[in-house]
């Protein structure tokens, strides 16, 4: 098979016949063996009804329906273990994405030899001052994060690889980062193509300003996880012991401070009522508490299931 398209969707029942039938004509144009995956995220309108009736119609068409809305990430997810194609498109169920760019991603994946294609919607007919200006910023900073030059990592229309959908998984809101996750996995030729966006014809954007604040957590986890994930020690370990030798000095600088005076008659505030004494002693405390973080993390680590997990790219035996 050539092609899976996965499409999340979450209420959008008006749009779903459109998209369909528009997909299913630039297959058809180009000759290209397909399947529709339709992934139901707990819509509370008739969108499932919709996609039954689809597929009824077009056996091309397979639909999975979640008995309660798990995000956009948790759809991907199983979308991603579901395809069968070769490529990977994946695209919003709005009307926004525009299925002609299909077959350019596809040329892009198995002609270019790109991993992974990224979509840019370089002109944009969102709101300037909800959406546009804070996805600049977003994407400014997770191109200084992850190293990914990309203008709009969190483009929904995306082609893949099998191979990148089958070695990574999507989790919690991480959708936003699939790049970041295909590059972490080993897979670094990634693209980008700019794409048309449309303007929205049917319902209300399903996210809100809140995607923003979470995504830029999400990509601090990312991060963490990247560099210290295997090597938990490596990052609490040596903060702990930086934040404990510097409290171990200051609390003998302290100390020598009250033995000069001492020594020389001098009168001296207690050490007891001292705040940089009480100052000192947190740090040792703090810094005892975060290596001891290290200490756990990498007992845990050892006894994960997938402490040796590693992807392989080609084996000779």
């Amino acid at each position: 098979m050539d092609i899976s398209v996965i499409v999340p969707l979450y209420n959008e029942a008006e749009s779903l016949p459109k998209l369909h039938e528009w997909i299913a004509r630039v297959m058809a144009e180009h000759h290209f063996s397909y399947e529709v995956i339709f992934v139901n995220d707990g819509s509370t309108d008739d969108s499932w009804s919709v996609i039954e009736q689809l597929h009824q119609s077009d056996k091309a068409v397979r639909g999975i329906c979640f008995r309660r809305n798990y995000g956009k990430s948790a759809a991907l997810h199983c979308g991603f273990a579901a395809a069968m194609g070769d490529v990977v498109i994946t695209m919003d169920a709005d009307l926004q994405d525009s299925p002609d760019e299909i077959p350019e991603l596809y040329r892009m994946i198995t002609e270019d030899g790109f991993d992974l294609v990224s979509g840019w919607k370089q002109k944009r007919y969102d709101n300037r001052l909800t959406k546009n200006l804070p996805s600049k910023l977003f994407n400014a900073t997770a191109r200084r994060v992850t190293g990914i030059q990309l203008h709009d990592m969190n483009c929904g229309l995306k082609a893949y690889r099998r191979e990148v959908v089958k070695n990574i998984e999507v989790f919690s809101e991480m959708h936003r980062y699939i790049p970041y996750l295909a590059k972490n996995a080993g897979f670094t030729r990634i693209g980008e193509k700019v794409v048309q966006h449309r303007k929205r014809e049917f319902g209300a954007s399903k996210f809100g300003l809140n995607r923003f604040v979470n995504g830029y957590l999400d990509l601090m986890t990312l991060w963490f996880l990247n560099k210290f994930g295997k090597q938990p020690m490596h990052f609490f370990g040596l903060v702990g012991s930086l934040m404990f030798f510097i409290g171990f000095v200051a609390v003998c600088v302290v100390a020598g401070m009250k033995l000069h005076a001492l020594s020389h008659g001098v009168p001296a505030m207690l050490i007891g009522t001292n705040p940089y004494f009480h100052i000192a002693i947190l740090m040792m405390i703090l810094g005892c508490m975060l290596f001891l973080a290290g200490f756990l993390g990498e007992l845990i680590l050892r006894n994960s299931p997938s402490r040796n997990d590693y992807l392989i790219k080609h084996r000779l035996d």
